[in-house]
Formats: structure tokens, C-alpha cells, sequence
């Protein structure tokens, strides 16, 4: 089974004042909806846009493992493990705040700053806090966040070219970039779809395109 969801029925939050645009795929906040709370582990995939100078100020977090995607611009993370960190297009940065922990996200730059978060919960709750950055990822690298029982996967497409997706029990696919068809639909950037029990999927690039997909235990 496909579900596509498109970009623009995702809910849409921040601060605009603060200088903080969200948007949502799943409930999140205030945005309460009960029949979308998550897809297997995955509970959020936020898109936060922050002006110059705006960020999250320090707040806490708990049994939660919080994965990073920049789209556009730098992102500086800290947090209360002491990590210090300028993540760029390209890095994945994962934060387990298993017990918990405590970070603050800002645009410290010049530039609008445009990234993706996604939250996925741990098959265990509580633990040590841990942290991890990958710079630079390759094209088709799996990334695994092993507590989530999750394996994430970035692929960057020329026009016409195709990939396999994932043959799981859940796949969840975000489009960053570009137009990719799936099935018979047609995804374009902020668009996503959830996959349950369902093999021999490809993606074909309409034109060039950067896709995140979540390889999942369950869907």
C-alpha cells in the first residue's frame, strides 16, 4: 500500500515574528491529528526554515532519536553532551536523547537557513544520550539508526535515472529536491510517501532530484 501525502496539506507552525517557519508531516504541537501520529517508528519530518540570527533556543528531549538533513545554509547544534557542531548540505547529524538531553539549533549564518528533522522512537526508551555526524554523505550510503530499528537512504538522481526502493516491511520517502515518479504518482519537493508491505518499487527522476528514503522494521 502508497500513501502520498503532498507538501502542501503539511501543517504549517513556528514563530514568524522569531523569524521561524515550520511545516509539518505529521501531528505535531498544536497541529493534533489523531489518524496521523506517525508511520512505523517515524513520528515527525519537520521542515524548519530560520531567518538569520533565529533558532530554538536550549529545550529538552527524551526517548526520541532526532535525525538532521540541511537543505540550504549552516545549522549550528549544541546540546548538553557538549557537542558544538556546524551541520552543512549533505552531513547527517544524529542525536539519541535516549534518557535524556538538551540542544539548541540556530542559524548563526548570513543565509536562510532550510532543514529537515525527522524523529523516529527508539525500540527500548532510556539509555545513554549519543551523538553522531556523517559529513558529506555518498550517494546511496545507508545510514543506520539502529534503535529505531531504521536505516535512512539518500538518493541523488539525474534526470531519467532510476532506484530501487527499498524492499521493507515500512518505507517512508521525503522528496528534498526535484520531481520523482513513484507508482503513478508524481512527487515534487516537500511531497512524501509511506510504503507498507510493498516490493519491487522504483523511483524515476523526472528531472534532478535528492530523495530520503526510511528503510523501516515496520510500517
Amino acid at each position: 500500500m502508497i500513501s502520498v501525502r503532498r507538501g502542501d496539506e503539511r501543517y504549517p507552525g513556528g514563530e514568524a515574528d522569531a523569524g521561524i517557519e515550520s511545516l509539518h508531516a505529521f501531528s505535531f504541537g498544536r497541529f493534533y491529528d489523531p489518524d496521523n501520529l506517525r508511520f512505523g517508528p517515524v513520528l515527525a519530518c519537520n521542515e524548519e526554515r530560520l531567518a538569520p540570527g533565529a533558532g530554538f533556543d536550549e529545550h529538552p528531549h527524551s526517548h526520541t532519536e532526532i535525525v538532521t538533513w540541511v537543505i540550504e545554509g549552516e545549522l549550528t547544534h549544541r546540546d548538553s553532551t557538549g557537542h558544538t557542531t556546524r551541520v552543512r548540505p549533505g552531513d547527517v547529524q544524529w542525536l539519541s536523547s535516549a534518557a535524556g538531553v538538551r540542544h539548541e539549533e540556530r542559524n548563526e549564518g548570513a543565509e536562510p537557513l532550510v532543514f529537515l528533522q525527522m524523529w523516529l522512537a527508539p525500540a527500548e526508551p532510556g539509555g545513554v544520550p549519543a551523538y553522531d555526524i556523517v559529513r558529506a554523505v555518498a550517494d546511496s550510503t545507508p545510514y543506520p539508526v539502529r534503535p529505531a530499528g531504521a536505516v535512512l537512504h539518500v538518493r541523488r538522481l539525474a534526470p531519467g535515472a532510476r532506484t530501487e526502493v527499498p524492499g521493507a516491511p515500512g518505507v517512508y520517502v521525503h522528496v528534498v529536491r526535484g520531481r520523482v515518479r513513484l507508482a503513478q504518482d508524481v512527487l515534487a519537493p516537500g511531497d512524501s510517501a509511506r510504503i507498507s508491505a510493498a516490493g519491487g518499487l522504483d523511483l524515476v527522476a523526472e528531472d534532478a532530484a535528492e530523495v530520503l528514503l526510511w528503510e523501516l522494521s515496520s510500517g
